[in-house]
């Protein structure tokens, strides 16, 4: 028997789902991404996630881009963006996760994650919403929060950038993940941090995290990448999922 996503998620901090892309859409999304990642890189549209800076502000200094931001924005004419937000399976896939109704769901980020052009890039690893320096019981103080919110990614090609140590979300770091993560540089090899593992994605399918789960990420610029990267959340969250969400821009 299938484990509930529900279950798999709140044990492991991530969950992989399948077909949350209609096919009816799945062309247009693609359509859509390339013509957004044009405009950013040709600089016509300039909100964007900048190589060498891995947390806003970026401005828009930077050479080469890792992301596009705001993709839902209506001076990008895009509407495929957010017909696939609104759609029917992805909405119950949220509401699951979240234990929440329709009613109580609000809409937050939408960006779009890309390969840069001429640069390798990284993140550090990092949890969103618990700061690198918290001693071990600032950390588990943290943790034991539930934000009312759901992040994901859904890759339309290939994707193995991300890499997460599951169950993490449930625990405060270990001496050598805390050694590991208290750096500012990116890791030179994800893998030596204990218990982490890679993130695979195929087309079409989508990872749920919980963004408290340690997590980092590699950009290869030869490999193609353009990945669905949102939120939402539940408004009983009120000011604590505010917070949590509006620091990342």
């Amino acid at each position: 028997m299938t484990r509930p996503i529900k279950e798999t998620f709140d044990a492991q901090g991530f969950v992989i789902i399948p077909n949350l892309v209609p096919s009816d859409l799945r062309v247009e999304l693609e359509q859509a991404s390339e013509n957004v990642i044009s405009k950013t890189r040709s600089g016509a549209w300039q909100h964007r996630r900048v190589v060498g800076k891995q947390f806003p502000p970026y401005g828009n200094d930077g050479v080469d881009s890792w992301g596009v931001q705001h993709v839902m924005h209506p001076d990008l004419g895009e509407p495929a963006f957010a017909n696939w937000y609104s759609s029917h399976k992805l909405r119950e896939a949220v509401k699951e996760l979240l234990g929440c109704s329709d009613d109580d769901l609000q809409m937050e980020l939408f960006n779009l994650l890309i390969n840069p052009e001429s640069h390798e890039f990284a993140l550090r690893w990092h949890r969103d919403d618990v700061k690198a320096t918290a001693s071990e019981e600032e950390e588990r103080e943290a943790l034991a929060v539930w934000h009312h919110g759901i992040q994901w990614n859904t890759a339309l090609y290939e994707d193995s950038c991300l890499f997460v140590v599951p169950e993490s979300h449930k625990s405060p770091r270990t001496n050598e993940q805390r050694s590991q993560s208290s750096t500012p540089d990116p890791p030179v090899d994800p893998l030596t941090m204990p218990n982490a593992i890679r993130v695979t994605l195929q087309p079409g399918e989508t990872v749920f995290y919980n963004n408290n789960i340690l997590h980092c990420a590699t950009y290869n610029s030869q490999a193609k990448r353009a990945t669905l990267h949102a939120s939402m959340g539940d408004t009983r969250g009120g000011a604590a999922r505010a917070r949590n969400i509006l620091q990342h821009g």
